[in-house]
């Protein structure tokens, strides 16, 4: 059988294992056992045994579970409530600031952590009772949430940026420092998307109460008691890696270790807390590093079998001007991040994608940060998109699923006007890059 029928195979069997149901790690490994053995024959299981070793072996991934620790040890700390608060008094007068507060606290936890689903379980218990207590339009309110939720997946230390770092060989550091610009321009775009809804439909969100009333110049100084800490550990961790001073696992463990003292400061630190984090740290490590094993012995069989150049030669060879490529590129991205996990998109398409990037001349940091954001729109994208789940398991009874994908297509919209801005200035994603490293 043909290489090309054999791919094209790969593909129609992902497909079907995906809609039937079955979990993307089974069915990726499934599927690279079944036509690893047709296209290779025996020999392809010491293959398969080798990218696992070598997986596990990649120093840049010990920064993940290290990251992922830092992140739930902040959220069972409350730290979010503190942030919330402040930012709440902060926006007091504004409306729809509760929303726009909550934007914002979605920002300041993706950068203590790249866990969507912290970010989305801590923002939606702290922030949906008293936005929808308020009369705030409820599908407006969860999109917030949701989407505020997935800029962790972007903005640094993005557990997403360090596995495209570890599979494209390019440096951790340069793609924070690529993602930290995009990721606060859509937190921007969400803040003015949410003003904008309050300006044209007051009646969705209420005026601002007690605009009037005096608030002691004490009360603002002890609100930055909840964001000093906090933004110090950022400052610190992401410092270290975007000027060298560290690598991004060794920032990784002292991050953890400060999360551990932000904990006591607040006298929040017990041992149970501890316990339940490093438990919720390993599932989801298990759960990420099942999908990205598998993953790899996936596209292991797609390369060897010449995927990868069928793929380049469709499109380079069709003559088709650069952007139509590039759009053509992300409309793949896009569709399978309604099915699949971002690993499992992120390590079937990035081996091909890196090429045809070469082949076009593109900047690869460039071309990686716009895949990264189309990857981010993944979370959102129904059927299948994690982060309606997460909302959902948090939401009151009365709220519906489709509320909830109702209230995250604008966001989806605007974390594609993201992308299109990106892609029409790259110096949004270049210019600190270019600062930092020249």
């Amino acid at each position: 059988m043909s290489p090309e029928i054999l791919i094209l195979l790969m593909f129609v069997t992902l497909m079907i294992g995906i809609f039937a149901g079955g979990h993307l790690a089974f069915v990726l490994g499934g599927i690279a056992v079944i036509f690893g053995y047709f296209g290779w024959g025996p020999q392809a299981f010491p293959l398969f045994v080798q990218r696992m070793h070598t997986v596990t072996l990649n120093y840049v991934l010990c920064a993940v579970p290290l990251f992922v620790f830092m992140g739930f040890v902040l959220e069972k700390a409350r730290i979010a409530e503190d942030i919330f608060e402040a930012l709440s008094l902060y926006f007091r007068r504004v409306r729809g600031g509760l929303a726009i507060a909550t934007t914002g606290v979605c920002a300041i936890l993706g950068m203590c952590t790249g866990v969507v689903a912290a970010s989305i379980i801590a923002a939606g218990v702290i922030a949906l009772p008293p936005m929808l207590k308020r009369g705030y339009d409820k599908k407006l309110v969860l999109g917030t949430v949701a989407a505020g939720g997935t800029l962790g997946i972007l903005i640094p230390p993005s557990i997403m940026l360090i596995f495209y770092a570890a599979e494209s060989g390019i440096s951790a550091g340069k793609l924070f420092a690529a993602a930290f610009t995009p990721g606060l321009l859509l937190a921007t775009l969400y803040a003015l998307y949410i003003y904008a809804v309050a300006v044209m439909s007051p009646h969705k969100m209420p005026a601002p109460e007690n605009i009037d009333e005096k608030i002691p110049f004490k009360t603002y100084l002890a609100s930055l008691k909840g964001i000093l800490p906090v933004g110090t550990l950022i400052l610190a961790v992401l410092g270290a890696i975007l000027f060298g001073v560290a690598t991004p696992t060794e920032a990784a463990g002292t991050g953890a270790f400060a999360s551990l003292l932000i904990a006591a400061f607040y006298r929040r630190l017990t041992w149970k807390m501890v316990w339940e984090c490093s438990i919720k740290s390993v599932e989801t490590i298990g759960m990420l590093g099942f999908i990205l094993i598998t993953a790899n012995c996936f596209s292991t069989v797609f390369l060897g079998m010449g995927g990868q150049e069928i793929v380049t030669d469709l499109l380079i060879g069709s003559g088709m001007p650069g952007p139509v490529i590039l759009l053509i590129m992300l409309s793949v991205i896009f569709v399978l991040g309604m099915f699949i996990d971002w690993i499992g998109i992120l390590y079937i398409c990035l081996p091909t994608f890196i090429a045809v990037g070469h082949l076009m001349g593109w900047d690869q940091l460039w071309m990686a940060l716009i895949v990264c954001i189309c990857l981010q729109t993944a979370w959102l994208t129904p059927p299948f998109g994690y982060a309606l789940f997460f909302l959902r398991g948090i939401a009151p009874e009365d709220i519906t699923f489709s509320d909830i994908i109702q209230g995250c297509l604008p966001f989806i919209v605007l974390q594609l006007i993201g992308v299109g801005l990106c892609i029409l200035f790259p110096q949004i994603i270049t210019w600190l890059p270019n600062l930092i490293y020249g």
